[in-house]
């Protein structure tokens, strides 16, 4: 567990699930000792695993302590608030939301939508002085790591400008001053990448849960909260930037503004859809302009990994349009300087040899290539997936359902056949479903034969096979006793069954055993014996025990006698028995 990652495992309440190996976009999840762990050198820190995680063993990391002490240290602070906003809090009036925030300590409040204004003017500016091809916007920070790390040949295409949270801080310090905390709160857990990597910008990054929890901590209700006129955005209210949070919104930004008449804007959000819109445009030679808004979560921002479930998407947007102002017609161009370079960090994918991926799924028990069911339920896509994972150290054998079942029935198998007694197992339809070879040769007649044709014997029916024990069998079904046992006289033969419950009410399990044959014969024999030695011990000792006691008792009552003899006095006067032997001596 990496709690100084954005994103990091509770490893004690990981159930080993797989859930988020699967929902993983990037497979950057690692599992080792039946917990899954994220690969931070892989993570793009969407928050998928997060949200899918049905234990709540994938954490963010918490970032309210660092807040909390910023507070004290700066004189100061100033809260960066998402766009989004307005459908995490829907119905709150803003001067309450932000009368509340400074009431937690904030000196000042101010939309991010700010910093998406200046993004928008100098894309705008870069479309107008740009010639045709791809441009991408740099917008969501987990877009910006995914072609970083999956798709560096993306890289050209890339806007080079900060983000709009970045630029909300530029204009801060620009505002405010460079010795001011900044505090980023909105739906997005990567804004912590970005909180990590420019400190001289961003102090500190809360989630929307994060700032619910401080305001619960603190008995806050911003819907409750009066406000006055000086709580407002400041310096002033964005406009049109507070579209951004909506899918498309930033290209209804930019559209707005001037010379970009002969772009062409797209959108796509969901890491699914981005990455098979840029996999579409690689190696084309476009003649054109074309601007891709990319955002990571399905729906934009509204819909980040760390919102409030308040209502669908179609109402969370119609919030943003509702709040939102249209551009100004003359809209200003950029003021501050939004620069940015990324820099290409592939993650390394490995081509391992196709011997060792045989090797791997043989490891997995999949020989021929019928046995790969690529079922999906290890997290992969198909077997292979896993058998690489397995190569890379990503993965366990035991992550694939199959094999983990296949290795428990031929255990199971295994047992039974070696058991030197009949074992048959039988459904609540009383058919077999599994047996020995034992249990037909201990039926006899022509059940061995059936047996060699079919080993098992699965699916036949045991009222058919042994129609004394039909009732024996069904009173296992019903019954809650843990064994039942009974001996069934079969022409010639004693066979005792017994009966043990697997499943209750579903599945039964029976060993029989001739009882008649010399081998147990001798052994019940031998069993008899020992119990009629140990009674025989038994009794001898009660005996024993008895006799000597009764001659304590003898003892001490003649002891007794004695002794009163000799005390009593001589009926004649003369003296008693003892003082007569002494006079004789």
């Amino acid at each position: 567990m990496n709690s100084q990652q954005p994103i990091f495992t509770e490893k004690a309440r990981c159930q080993d699930c797989y859930k988020c190996v699967r929902e993983c976009p990037v497979k950057a999840i690692q599992v080792v000792d039946d917990s899954a762990a994220v690969m931070p050198e892989r993570c793009v820190y969407c928050g998928n695993c997060v949200n899918v995680c049905p234990v709540g063993a994938k954490k963010v990391r918490d970032d309210l302590g660092r807040a909390k002490l910023l507070l004290k240290r700066k004189t100061k602070v100033i809260a960066s608030l998402a766009p989004s906003f307005v459908s995490e809090f829907p119905g709150v009036e803003p001067g309450r939301l932000i009368h509340a925030l400074r009431i937690l300590g904030f000196s000042v409040v101010s939309e991010t939508a700010l910093g998406a204004e200046e993004v928008s003017a100098a894309c705008a500016v870069a479309l107008e002085n740009g010639g045709p091809g791809a441009y991408i916007s740099t917008a969501c920070p987990t877009v910006v790591e995914l072609i970083r790390r999956y798709h560096p040949d993306q890289l050209p295409s890339l806007t080079r400008l900060v983000s709009p949270l970045l630029a909300h801080c530029k204009l801060l310090q620009r505002e405010f001053g460079e010795d001011i905390g900044i505090v980023f709160i909105g739906p997005c857990i990567s804004k912590k990448l970005e909180a990590d990597a420019r400190p001289e910008l961003l102090d500190v990054v809360l989630t929307f849960a994060d700032l619910r929890r401080w305001l619960e901590e603190r008995g806050i209700d911003p819907a409750a909260e009066p406000f006055t006129e000086a709580d407002v955005f400041l310096p002033k209210g964005a406009r049109d930037g507070a579209l951004y949070p909506a899918d498309g919104g930033m290209n209804r930004g930019i559209a707005h503004r001037q010379n970009t008449a002969d772009v062409k804007f797209m959108a796509f959000s969901g890491i699914h859809y981005l990455q098979e819109a840029m996999e579409g445009l690689r190696g084309q030679d476009l003649k054109q302009k074309l601007f891709l808004e990319l955002l990571a979560c399905e729906g934009g921002c509204v819909n980040g990994p760390q919102v409030g479930k308040t209502c669908g998407t179609a109402l969370k947007w119609l919030q943003v349009l509702d709040y939102a102002s249209e551009p100004l017609v003359t809209a200003p161009r950029p003021s501050l300087d939004l620069y940015f370079e990324a820099t290409a960090s592939p993650v390394q994918e490995s081509c391992p040899d196709p011997i060792e991926i045989a090797r791997a799924l043989r490891r997995l028990g999949k020989t021929v290539p019928e046995d790969e069911l690529n079922c999906g339920g290890c997290g992969y896509d198909n077997c292979r997936g896993l058998a690489v994972a397995l190569l890379e150290g990503w993965a366990e054998p035991n992550m694939c359902v199959s094999y983990m079942r296949k290795l428990a029935m031929n255990k199971a198998n295994a047992l039974i056949r070696s058991m030197p007694a009949g074992v048959v197992i039988v459904d609540e339809n009383l058919m077999v479903v599994e047996c020995n070879r034992r249990f037909a040769e201990t039926l006899g007649g022509d059940t061995p034969m059936i047996f060699d044709a079919k080993p098992g014997m699965e699916g036949a029916d045991i009222v058919k096979l042994a129609p004394e024990m039909r009732s024996f069998f069904a009173r296992g079904l019903e019954s809650d006793i843990e064994a039942l046992r009974k001996d069934v006289r079969v022409e010639d033969r004693v066979l005792r069954l017994t009966v043990f419950t697997v499943e209750p009410g579903r599945i039964v399990g029976g060993v029989l055993q001739d009882i008649t044959e010399p081998a147990v014969q001798r052994e019940q024999i031998m069993q008899k014996a020992q119990e009629v030695i140990r009674k025989n011990v038994t009794t001898v000792q009660q005996i024993a025990y008895l006799l000597g006691e009764n001659a304590a008792e003898t003892e001490m009552i003649l002891e007794s006698l004695s002794s009163s003899f000799r005390a009593a006095p001589s009926p004649l006067g003369g003296p008693g028995p003892d003082e007569d032997s002494h006079r004789g001596r």
